[in-house]
């Protein structure tokens, strides 16, 4: 074996079978080659792992997910054959002026999508709209404002609704859309589209116990010059029609990307050591970082404990009863429920990890901007400054 290839096998990422169970969910949702794009995977990892979980599957099961892979390829197809209908139909203006395509559009919309009119006549949907809006004869302000209010109503569902007036126009000045702050608003508060508001949430672990516990290492310094030098953990509570799921989170402070994570329906010690491990398989075993958590029993445990020592962990835990002290986990959670969670109904634990692992591996480390990586994600901030 060449010395090239034991080094690639060193670096080598690790993921626990909870992160690729929740992969492959996303994987059967989306398809895999978005799923992989989305996660930062390469496509032959989410297939080794469909395949060797299908293995593993009784037949019940696999019934099941025939099945629903069944009603996915008949929603395929379906998509093609109004694609199909749609070429028969366009034929004859595929290789017009762009001006005769949004003429087709604009006569068939009761009969085909927009987005898979434009799509099949290679046309961008926003130009459709903007020469919709001329056909009125609309002053050159209102055309300006409609094109205005087409780029934050897009940059705004891509956010899923959950990002302001700040976090878009930074969106769109990435995308060569400058405008103002107060512009962005006001087009906002023009169609009327509200980021989704702020509530508040309790603390969940129990502190009220009779285990050691640890000094203050942070003492509410948040900062760190490199990756794994300071992380974060916590635990919240997610509430759905099956009852409460209990979600543990770790998070690498000189980037407040979540690095480890552990959904299950009990709050025990093994959710946090779930957590931290997964934090130590995907930061490949660094020793001597600062782990930071409450006083919460889970993390006062013996296998938790002994968990950091065998790894040359520092515990550090917050003063009893001090929210701020761990304001950067409060903080990730504030984002997760405001953002994803309420005004949700969450019908299954199973739907609520969905949208768990979603927002946390697509949403919040690769794409939400924070203010304080002057305004980048997680992801691309670690990747710049390296």
């Amino acid at each position: 074996m060449s010395k090239a290839t034991i080094e690639q096998k060193k670096t080598r990422t690790r993921y626990s079978q909870q992160y690729k169970d929740e992969a492959l969910v996303l994987a059967e949702r989306v398809g895999i080659t978005k799923a992989a794009a989305q996660l930062g995977l390469k496509e032959a990892q989410l297939y080794a792992w469909r395949t060797k979980t299908r293995q593993s599957m009784n037949t019940g099961a696999r019934e099941q997910q025939l099945a629903d892979e069944n009603v996915r390829l008949k929603r395929q197809l379906a998509e093609q054959a109004e694609e199909l209908a749609l070429v028969k139909k366009a034929g004859s203006v595929l290789c017009q002026a762009p001006e005769v395509k949004y003429a087709f559009i604009a006569e068939h919309i009761g009969q085909f999508q927009v987005t898979t009119m434009a799509r099949v006549l290679g046309v961008a949907r926003s130009g459709f709209y903007v020469w919709q809006a001329r056909q009125g004869k609309v002053s050159a302000r209102t055309q300006a404002q409609h094109e205005l209010d087409t780029h934050v109503a897009d940059a705004f569902a891509v956010a899923k609704e959950r990002s302001g007036a700040i976090r878009i126009t930074k969106a769109l000045a990435k995308r060569g859309v400058v405008h103002n702050r107060k512009t962005v608003a006001k087009s906002l508060l023009r169609q009327g589209l509200r980021a989704k508001a702020a509530r508040k949430f309790k603390a969940t672990t129990q502190s009220r116990h009779h285990l050691p516990v640890a000094d203050n290492l942070l003492a509410q310094d948040f900062s760190a010059r490199a990756p794994n030098q300071k992380w974060a953990g916590d635990i919240t509570y997610l509430w759905t029609d099956e009852g409460w799921l209990y979600l543990a989170v770790v998070l690498d402070l000189y980037s407040r990307r979540v690095i480890g994570w552990a959904m299950s329906e009990r709050m025990t010690a093994q959710l946090v050591c779930d957590a931290l491990q997964m934090a130590l398989f995907r930061r490949k075993q660094p020793r001597g970082v600062i782990v930071h958590s409450d006083r919460g029993s889970q993390y006062c445990s013996q296998d938790y404990q002994a968990l950091l020592n065998a790894n040359g962990l520092h515990c550090s835990m917050s003063a009893k009863g001090n929210c701020y002290d761990n304001a950067c986990s409060e903080s990730f959670f504030h984002s997760l429920k405001v953002e994803a969670i309420h005004g949700e109904r969450f019908i299954s634990r199973a739907q609520m990890r969905e949208t768990v692992f979603e927002y946390i591996e697509v949403d919040y480390n690769r794409l939400r901007l924070h203010s304080t990586l002057g305004y980048q994600s997680p992801e691309a901030f670690e990747q710049h400054v390296a």
